[in-house]
């Protein structure tokens, strides 16, 4: 059936260069040029939608962007079968935020080779399916760990982020000069680090942070040609929607002088009128999002007829012209042409078949990142194994592999418990888990399972514990659990309003298997659903809680309405894992996250803490046997310690082989972390992206976390001696000091001490992993130019180099610096402020109690203030006339005070009600002139554009 889909969508392919456009031995340039000419406006709009139709007359083939490439090759959607996703079922690589872990580029550009390969071998086997355009790599900053995407990000710093990135979409690209072997995208533009309310939220972003911090990450990748685009993100930057941020044209493709291909994400064209209500009609929405700088809608499934729709209605009203609609498809020609769409042998990269799948190359590689990946965060020397006689093998994680939502289905699972079977003889294991009754305490039934459809829902049956009324309770994090059913092995799960066991695992989009059993003062307990539907508006049902209903049937209920469950242990695995622990030479405890469960896209989480049921098996078992190690596996940081503590991420099928050799020393550990572990979830609000205010991330952050970034121990110890700075060289020599050969990740931080701005605690300039055998030394350069240490000058709007003194430092982690130097940088001194001339109310140098927001719905930013609110501008000389551009719906009153928010009143100035918030005025007032810091105090709800002063 796939072959005859694949044909009856497929032009007839030419069978020599008819056209131009065809002819490989031409320039790209000129083969778009000349399709684009052949082209009627239907079909070049056409060609803006994701899912391309074919266009017979020019044998140009169907073709569908976004098959999803994070870790290996994961999903799509079939032609008119949107809903349904087709899972890939190759090499699974780790995590993203795994991958990272290994601070290996030179790895990770064979992993994406790797994963550019696979899907190069999907598409020869159905090239409706498997497009050759892939959304990957994530570059999202992890800038706060609770978000719910963490493990699709690579870290919290921009300099690792757009390293790693870089490795990953050169290997992705291939190293053909002309061709690409896959397309990829990098996700998601921009400063989006939220799940919850992604479509509403913005995120407040100040000039320095935005150039600083939050763009390199991506510049990174498209400056190098490692990525062919960028994708628009859900959220709202200085309450703008990123779909019509006029960044993704005006910035984005400043670095490169290639053709980008920018898309949308999944919806997000139609979020701007029906969600977030920027735009009034879909007309003016779509013409916004092409003015933009988007080349692609990924909207209404496979069918573009709306899209074109849109299009051509804003075509009518003189929105846009089609020469914007050719500026656009220049993009999508481009990419196609470089994939050897338009080639009569479908270019270099055609020859790859599905043999390269899930090859045992493939295999291996996957062991070996997976084995890089690991990071030993502590070690009380019970690590490495040496050959135990007899091993008990306990935790949720010990024997099961789970795949994330942007991976494809493990198409072999080797747990951790094989990997050790298959080095120890005498091997005991176990879940380590409570399995328990839930007794409704007011008719003393206990909650049973009825079967395994999706009609057989729970009930209040048995009066004594059965197998049908007994679980398997699994403490994830969060405080959010499974219970899996003993009699049937199905979870229990929330059907919309009822309870059933239908389903073996946690998966798909809402994930209903996920409830939190919460105990009362009086020792019962109410069982809270957790279901992700129950966030949307639809579900209208808020703080849903099993209740039992007149009739004695079970279902969910608001809060006040929640049932009353006695707890039952019938069976203490916690207990059992110990005295397994007891009798064996080591124990191993597996534990750590689920990749659906307690957060995921579209959901944050609460808090960081692993499982109090986990946390009880991980104390029981070291108490049982000292000789303990923990595996802690999750996409993201949790909260907990052990003497020994092994962390890696979901790292694919071969995860046991990899914490195996680890275990055993065979590979030696030198995965580092790529962000700060936070040792307490009194964090701030996960809405506030302003770093240097917070202080998230080891660049701002000032308090001791539980790990640190950079962190990571090995086997063996490296001494540091002779660091030098010569020009732009930074040079130290490493020597592994130790008994056995090992990795050590030499990373380097820089501080610069004097500065007119704030500036980072310490920041990476430069790392690399080097490979030491006992008592080698090696010397490792690293490139530190002048214009690294380039700082944003908001009061100028441009990059400075500053006259200061920077503090060099080498180290093994951020918090572990073992060597370091002073370097003195010549530059320039930044002046003091000229408020008499136009100065952007943006380019404040503090704030409090304001947001940023849209000058208009095309570009500009501003600051908007309400009562109490004030931007600061320190260090500036200012004449007597102000003037300001000013909006507001009801007029207010701008207060100019001398050195705090509450010094001495310079002047006021009165702002008139203007019509609407982009309705723009001009408001002025007198003061005297002087030097100092300026506060502008916000009396009411008003927008400043920008001001001057002057003499």
């Amino acid at each position: 059936m796939l072959t005859l889909a694949a044909s009856a969508l497929a032009a007839p392919a030419a069978q020599a260069a008819d056209h131009p456009f065809q002819n490989p031995r031409l320039p790209v340039e000129r083969r778009v040029e000349d399709l684009l000419g052949r082209l009627t406006l239907q079909e070049k709009l056409s060609l803006l939608h994701q899912s391309q139709p074919a266009i017979p007359r020019l044998g140009i083939a169907y073709h569908k962007n976004g098959t999803e490439a994070l870790h290996g090759v994961a999903w799509s959607n079939h032609l008119n079968d949107n809903w349904n996703q087709k899972f890939a079922s190759g090499t699974v690589f780790p995590q993203a935020v795994g991958l990272a872990s290994t601070w290996d580029p030179e790895l990770i550009k064979k992993v994406g080779s790797a994963v550019g390969d696979e899907v190069r071998g999907y598409n020869a086997v159905d090239p409706i399916l498997w497009g050759l355009q892939v959304w990957s790599p994530v570059v999202d900053l992890l800038r706060d760990p609770r978000a719910g995407r963490n493990e699709e990000g690579y870290s919290e710093d921009p300099h690792l982020t757009g390293a790693i990135s870089t490795a990953y979409g050169k290997g992705l690209q291939g190293d053909d000069p002309s061709y690409l072997k896959t397309a990829p995208v990098l996700k998601h533009y921009l400063a989006y680090n939220n799940e919850v309310d992604r479509s509403l939220t913005s995120s407040n972003l100040t000039p320095k942070l935005k150039h600083e911090y939050y763009e390199p990450a991506f510049r990174a990748a498209i400056s190098a040609d490692a990525a062919t685009g960028v994708m628009a993100s859900y959220n709202l930057v200085n309450g703008r929607p990123n779909h019509v941020n006029p960044d993704l044209d005006a910035e984005v493709r400043s670095w490169t002088g290639k053709r980008l291909y920018n898309v949308s994400d999944a919806w997000g064209p139609h979020a701007l009128t029906d969600l977030e209500r920027y735009y009034d009609n879909k007309p003016e929405a779509f013409a916004a999002v092409l003015k933009a700088g988007l080349d692609s809608y990924t909207i209404d499934n496979s069918d573009g007829g709306p899209m074109t729709q849109h299009l051509t209605a804003a075509l009518d009203r003189g929105l846009i012209t089609e020469a914007d609609v050719d500026e656009a498809v220049r993009g999508a020609l481009t990419i196609r042409t470089r994939l050897g769409h338009f080639d009569p042998d479908g270019g270099p990269y055609k020859k790859i078949t599905k043999d390269v799948i899930n090859s045992p190359a493939h295999q291996r590689l996957n062991r070996e990142t997976a084995g890089k990946a690991a990071v030993l965060l502590r070690n009380s020397g019970v690590l490495p194994l040496a050959g135990p006689r007899s091993a008990a093998v306990v935790g949720p994680l010990a024997g099961k592999l789970y795949r994330d939502w942007y991976s494809g289905q493990l198409p072999y699972q080797v747990t951790p418990l094989d990997g050790i079977k298959e080095r120890v003889s005498d091997v005991t294991t176990g879940q380590g888990l409570e399995r328990i009754a839930l007794k409704h305490l007011d008719s003393g039934k206990y909650l049973t399972a009825t079967g395994t459809g999706p009609d057989d829902n729970a009930a209040l049956l048995d009066t004594a514990p059965t197998a049908a009324s007994q679980w398997d309770l699994t403490d994830w994090t969060g405080g959010v659990s499974t219970l899996r059913n003993a009699g049937n092995g199905r979870l229990l799960g929330g059907d919309w309003r009822s309870l059933d066991t239908d389903d073996a695992d946690p998966d798909g989009w809402y994930v209903s298997q996920q409830f939190a059993l919460e105990r009362q003062p009086d020792g019962s307990h109410l069982i809270r659903y957790a279901g992700y539907e129950a966030v949307e508006s639809w579900f209208a049902l808020p703080d849903p809680y099993v209740s039992v209903a007149a009739d004695g049937t079970l279902g969910l209920a608001p809060k006040a309405q929640a049932s009353r469950f006695g707890k039952e242990i019938v069976v203490d695995g916690v207990a059992a894992a110990a005295a397994q622990a007891a009798r064996a030479e080591v124990a191993v405890v597996v534990v750590g996250s689920h990749p659906f469960v307690a957060g995921r896209e579209f959901h944050d989480r609460d808090d960081l803490q692993l499982g109090a049921g986990q946390r009880r098996l991980i104390e029981a078992v070291r108490k049982a046997n000292p000789r303990t190690v923990v595996v802690l596996e999750t996409g993201y940081p949790v909260i907990v310690d052990a003497p020994t503590l092994l962390w890696t991420t979901h790292a694919g099928a071969e995860t046991g082989h990899a914490v195996a050799d680890v275990l055993f020393g065979d590979v030696n550990p030198a995965g580092r972390l790529t962000q700060t572990w936070p040792g307490t979830d009194a964090l701030p609000s996960i809405l506030d992206y302003d770093l240097a205010r917070t202080g998230m991330t080891y660049l701002y952050g000032r308090t001791k976390p539980l790990y640190a970034f950079g962190h990571g121990l090995s086997y063996t110890s490296f001494g540091y001696q002779g660091l030098t700075v010569r020009g732009e060289t930074v040079s130290v020599k490493v020597t592994n000091t130790g008994r056995v050969r090992g990795d050590e990740v030499v990373q380097l931080y820089t501080h610069q001490r004097d500065s007119r701005f704030q500036q980072p605690v310490k920041q990476l300039r430069g790392f690399q992993r080097v490979t030491l055998n006992p008592g080698e030394s090696r010397t490792v350069t690293f490139t530190l130019k002048k214009s690294d240490l380039a700082v944003w000058d908001h009061t100028r709007g441009r990059w400075a180099v500053e006259n200061a003194t920077h503090d060099v430092l080498l180290g093994s982690a951020s918090d572990r610096i073992r060597l370091s130097t002073t370097l003195r940088v010549s530059g320039e001194t930044i002046p003091v402020r000229d408020l008499t001339r136009t100065t952007r109310a943006m380019d404040f140098d503090g704030y409090s109690g304001v947001q940023f927001a849209d000058e208009t719905k095309a570009g500009g930013e501003v600051v908007a203030g309400t009562a109490g609110g004030w931007i600061s501008f320190t260090d500036a000389s200012y004449g007597s006339r102000l003037t300001a551009g000013v909006s507001s719906v009801s007029g207010g009153a701008v207060e100019v005070r001398a050195g705090s928010p509450t010094g001495a009143l310079l002047t006021t100035l009165q702002v008139p009600a203007t019509g609407g918030i982009y309705q723009w005025g001009t408001a002025g007032a007198t003061l005297k002139a002087g030097k100092g810091d300026l506060y502008l105090v916000f009396k009411g709800d008003l927008r400043i554009r920008d001001f001057a002063l002057a003499r």
